[in-house]
């Protein structure tokens, strides 16, 4: 609930909150922790200090006759 506070806020006395028991709904739970992405837009952002550097690594293709026979 606390992730949902500040952008809730702007609805605040315009809307209510309904308990579901989590034994009926349980797909609610997966969905409530789902993961945002680490952009500005998002109120839990912390931005990195560099871009991650991904390898990149080359694979040989040939022709499988050639090689195995």
């Amino acid at each position: 609930m606390l992730r949902w506070r500040i952008p809730i806020q702007e609805y605040r006395g315009k809307m209510t909150r309904v308990h579901k028991a989590g034994n009926i709904y349980r797909n609610a739970d997966c969905l409530s922790r789902w993961a945002l992405a680490n952009t500005p837009a998002n109120p839990a952002y912390v931005p990195l200090e560099s871009e991650p550097q991904i390898p990149i690594e080359g694979i040989k293709i040939t022709d499988i006759g050639t090689e195995l026979f």
